[in-house]
């Protein structure tokens, strides 16, 4: 494999590795962070729900840049604009600023992922892509690997506020080396479409209504009638975009790329896969500090087992792909995520630290598997003109699953809480086995869309 097609994925994957480190650092800092700022711990979870469904509102916006002003710039400007948004929620005294500053943050995020993930696949062969897709991974591991870590570290040795300052240099490296070694990509022939603003609007207004009504079931910060309302309004903004796209020559984001089988399989058949995903980081952290009385540093030390884990993926993942396909590691891998899943419900107190790292060890591993066959799969049969909506759309269902994810986590932790006739300022042991074996289950969903790929799905992609 020629250095140049490693050297690109792991530029364009630096957003990804600054979004990780971003979260599983906060992930790991949420109870004293939570204690800093006294609010619950629970509540907290808004400063990261914010940040990833304005990621979601904004990724439509990305691909329309890229193909306005090209993908290298908007690139650098994307990681530029995150770093500022770290800053500023570096500086946060409330709540509600850091909550608004993470939306900011997540402006910037928006445009890295989709942009970088565009730049990848116009810049790698077919031939080579699963290799290329194995090092995009990289940075993100690494990411995960630090955060839990780092993040501990940080809040035992300093200011939490570290954790979002540490984001700039970071963000500056990213930058120096997508000038340096990304060159200018060819362009399409065709002008980029006027921007579609009413599409925008409906999209933004339906997502953020939809998920912001789940993020406030159970909190008491808003009365029930008025959540029932904000639910109603994202259901209808959803719909009405839906069948307004429909009929447009260049909607916002083309809904018809869904045709395509493994597009349709890695978006909304990998949907309840991701929001797993994304709920563990949010209540592993949680479970080891507030329910096992581990200090953050602990915590940190053993979380970074999955993402040691999910950086193991890159020395078998292109031989499995070759071995048995993509519909039978699919299948596999998230057979085995569940299971890793409910395993983590079964932690205790007592349970020795070293079988927690190992079967964290291997919940990365399997997860990992899971998503880079995703992502390669989901864009075998999208024509280049098509890309960057299917780069978008992708990006988008990643960032809202991960959103639900910890959403859906947080609520199962305080209506265990309220079972058990606990409080979610005392949260115990008990209280996320239930969340952890629900999340658990729901990955089998994503075997009623991976089980109708054929066996040779991705032949030319082996």
């Amino acid at each position: 494999m020629p250095p140049r097609y490693r050297i690109v994925p792991l530029i364009v994957a630096a957003p990804l590795f600054l979004q990780n480190l971003d979260t599983s650092v906060m992930a790991t800092a949420l109870p004293t962070i939570a204690h800093a700022l006294d609010v619950s711990v629970l509540h907290l979870n808004l400063a990261i729900t914010s940040y990833l469904l304005s990621l979601a509102v904004f990724l439509p916006v990305s691909g329309w840049l890229a193909d306005r002003f090209g993908p290298k710039r908007v690139f650098c400007a994307a990681v530029a604009f995150f770093s500022l948004g770290s800053t500023l929620c570096g500086a946060a005294q409330t709540l509600p600023q850091l909550v608004a500053f993470r939306v900011l943050q997540g402006m910037g995020g928006a445009m890295m992922l989709p942009v970088g993930r565009l730049i990848l696949l116009r810049s790698v062969p077919p031939a080579q892509m699963v290799s290329a897709m194995v090092w995009f991974t990289v940075p993100p591991a690494f990411g995960r690997l630090a955060g839990p870590l780092f993040g501990g570290a940080i809040v035992t040795l300093t200011s939490w506020r570290w954790i979002f300052l540490v984001n700039i240099p970071f963000g500056l490296i990213a930058i120096a080396g997508a000038m340096r070694f990304i060159g200018d990509l060819p362009e399409d022939s065709s002008p980029p479409a006027p921007f579609d603003i009413e599409g925008f609007v409906l999209l933004a207004l339906g997502l953020t209504a939809l998920l912001g009504s789940l993020e406030m079931v159970g909190k008491a910060l808003l009365p029930v009638s008025v959540i029932w309302a904000m639910a109603g309004v994202g259901v209808l903004a959803s719909l009405v975009y839906h069948l307004r796209s429909r009929g447009k020559a260049e909607p916002l984001i083309d809904l018809g790329i869904l045709r395509f089988s493994t597009c349709r399989a890695s978006i909304i058949g990998g949907t309840p896969l991701r929001i797993a995903i994304g709920a563990s980081p949010f209540l592993l952290p949680l479970m080891l500090q507030l329910g096992f009385g581990l200090s953050p540093l602990t915590s940190g030390s053993l979380t970074m087992a999955a993402a040691l884990g999910s950086l193991a993926t890159r020395t078998v993942m292109a031989r499995a792909i070759r071995t048995v396909g993509f519909r039978s590691l699919l299948v596999g891998a998230t057979c085995l995520t569940c299971l890793c899943y409910v395993s983590y419900g079964q932690f205790r107190p007592a349970t020795p630290h070293v079988q927690i790292f190992v079967t964290l060890l291997f919940g990365g591993l399997v997860n990992s598997m899971a998503m880079v066959s995703l992502q390669t799969l989901g864009f075998s049969q999208i024509p280049k003109p098509r890309m960057s909506h299917a780069t978008t759309l992708n990006s988008m269902a990643q960032q809202l699953s991960l959103s639900l994810g910890v959403t859906l986590g947080a609520t199962l932790v305080t209506l265990a809480a309220w079972w058990n006739g606990s409080s979610t300022s005392q949260l115990s042991a008990a209280d996320f086995s239930p969340a952890f074996g629900v999340v658990g289950a729901m990955t089998l969903l994503s075997l009623l869309s991976f089980t109708k790929l054929s066996k040779d799905e991705g032949a030319g992609l082996r």
